[in-house]
């Protein structure tokens, strides 16, 4: 009997890592063309994995996430997102040079073994000979780095961490590359970490937190909130 229990908690645990593994992350080139259409795609999945979820097996009421753009001079816009094939999908154009962040939240609506669901995701674009701007992600936990083009192999990448816009420090970091590899990184007490690519591609970064709280959640009582940010980099 006491095999059994400890067999079907083992399926609990092993089915709980498995949705807290999945996270919502945009995917955009990180330069851009003044008065040219950027094309801005969203996804739900584990992306170490390669497993994208088709977006009718999104969980609860995922694809519900607001998603905003935030120009050079700070102004906030908010994008429409169309389903495509594996992905949303939303455009801007931009209109002058300089950084362009384009941010994504979203608390899921139903709770998921007892915690609260708590999603974010950005980008940055540069357009044209504008110079990396301060990080604008109002977000409560995110995750980014200085924006450029690309990155190259075997150069150093520095990444900050904030949390409840101050630096997270002490906070793990995930990194994952093109080919699934991943490794865990610790942020310094400023909420910094870095890490050295190997290989050319897209890289995400993640970065979670969870905080033993209760509350009401649309009618759910909920024990815990569990927040993760995603960025990607690229490079070449």
């Amino acid at each position: 009997m006491n095999h059994r229990l400890f067999w079907i908690a083992g399926l609990l645990m092993f089915a709980s890592t498995q949705v807290f593994a999945h996270a919502l992350w945009i995917e955009t080139s990180p330069a851009g063309k003044k008065g040219q259409a950027q094309e801005v795609r969203v996804f739900w999945g584990e992306y170490a994995d390669k497993d994208i979820a088709p977006l009718d097996k999104w969980f609860s009421d995922t694809r519900s996430y607001t998603l905003t753009l935030i120009t050079p001079d700070r102004k906030e816009i908010p994008l429409h997102s169309a389903p495509g094939q594996d992905h949303y999908k939303a455009f801007f154009t931009p209109e002058t040079e300089g950084v362009y962040t384009v941010v994504l939240k979203h608390t899921v609506k139903d709770l998921y073994h007892g915690s609260k669901l708590d999603y974010h995701a950005s980008a940055s674009v540069l357009v044209g000979n504008g110079t990396s701007a301060a990080e604008t992600n109002p977000n409560n936990i995110s995750i980014y780095t200085v924006t450029k083009p690309a990155y190259r192999i075997q150069e150093k990448i520095v990444l900050q961490a904030l949390l409840n816009k101050l630096p997270a420090g002490s906070k793990e970091v995930e990194v994952v590359a093109p080919n699934g590899w991943g490794k865990k990184l610790w942020t310094d007490s400023i909420g910094n970490a870095s890490f050295t690519p190997l290989w050319p591609g897209r890289y995400l970064i993640e970065l979670t937190d969870t905080k033993k709280e209760t509350g009401d959640h649309h009618g759910q009582p909920f024990q815990a909130v569990w927040r993760c940010a995603t960025y990607c980099i690229e490079v070449k």
